[in-house]
């Protein structure tokens, strides 16, 4: 049952795919995570306008969210609508080009171009994000981004009209990028280069064999938690700060990568948070380098300890 008037106009346009309450810790990748008022799981541009129109109508706030991964939800939840986009899926290949929409994997996306021989993309496997997280924050990996192949990038304004910006139209850098403020990314589209798909396929493999060697895949996590500082590792500096292994409640270090924050269990998204507070002071007091989140942080965090 939807308790608010706009909750139900939206459940009466997308039926089950529109529900009220839903623990974001189901769909986010630290498994953290209070309630979304309403969470709604669009699949068309038209899908998507409508949950727009809704939280603009309704002056309720409207949070995006696609495979849950680069993102902490706070334990109280989030009020108005979450916006899943995981819905909208789909990668098409013409040529030497790839496009895909902003709730495919961007390991799908990889995946594929690797498979059909296309150069590009192949280092970027194993990230954790949907095409439209890894098009907003220009993700990346191994010394390839997101945006070294883009062509363009189709989005949908706060009104709800559709334009496409080409890549020479946005300013990317390291792990942002300027231009895309007030717009939803709807696809993505990239010109790759022809290669050996073989040969593609085994630089695939060494970069998912390497995340697992180095990466603490076997627990809940979101990816890195801190931007890498300039000409150093966040890793290194909260290793040599004795916090590797580190935990506050369920939440941990990672004793693997100490870029990683695990939840060994039971975590809350306050352990989380009180961690990475814990070691950005850590980091600062005894190296005086202030590390920046990288992960965004959905809801209060205020009341947090």
């Amino acid at each position: 049952m939807i308790k608010t008037p706009w909750g139900e106009q939206l459940k009466a346009r997308l039926g089950p795919r529109c529900f009220e309450g839903a623990f974001l810790s189901l769909y986010t990748t630290y498994k953290v995570g209070g309630p979304a008022q309403v969470l709604a799981f669009p699949e068309t541009a038209d899908e998507l306008r409508l949950v727009l129109n809704t939280a603009r109508e309704a002056k309720v706030p409207l949070t995006m969210l696609g495979l849950g991964s680069n993102i902490l939800a706070s334990d109280g939840g989030v009020p108005g609508i979450v916006c899943c986009t995981r819905g909208m899926r789909g990668i098409e290949r013409a040529g030497e080009t790839i496009t895909a929409r902003a709730g495919s994997a961007l390991d799908e996306v990889a995946e594929a171009a690797a498979s059909a021989g296309l150069s590009g993309m192949e280092k970027l496997s194993g990230i954790p994000g949907s095409v439209g997280g890894a098009v907003w924050m220009n993700a990346g990996a191994f010394g390839q981004e997101t945006f070294d192949c883009l062509i363009d990038v189709q989005v949908m304004d706060a009104a709800g009209a559709v334009k496409t910006f080409k890549k020479s139209e946005l300013k990317p850098s390291y792990r942002k990028v300027e231009g895309l403020a007030g717009f939803l990314v709807l696809s993505a589209r990239w010109a790759l280069k022809a290669g050996d798909a073989a040969a593609l396929k085994e630089i695939r493999a060494g970069i998912l064999s390497q995340r697992a060697v180095k990466q603490p895949l076997e627990y809940p996590s979101a990816g890195s938690v801190f931007k890498r500082p300039q000409g150093d590792f966040a890793s290194r500096l909260i290793d040599v700060c004795g916090l590797k292994g580190f935990s506050i409640g369920g939440a941990q270090v990672s004793p693997k990568h100490a870029g990683f924050i695990v939840n060994t269990g039971g975590a809350t998204a306050s352990d989380v948070y009180a961690l990475i507070k814990k070691v950005i002071a850590e980091v600062k007091g005894k190296t005086g380098v202030e590390l920046e989140l990288e992960q965004i942080l959905l809801g209060d965090f205020q009341d947090a300890r």
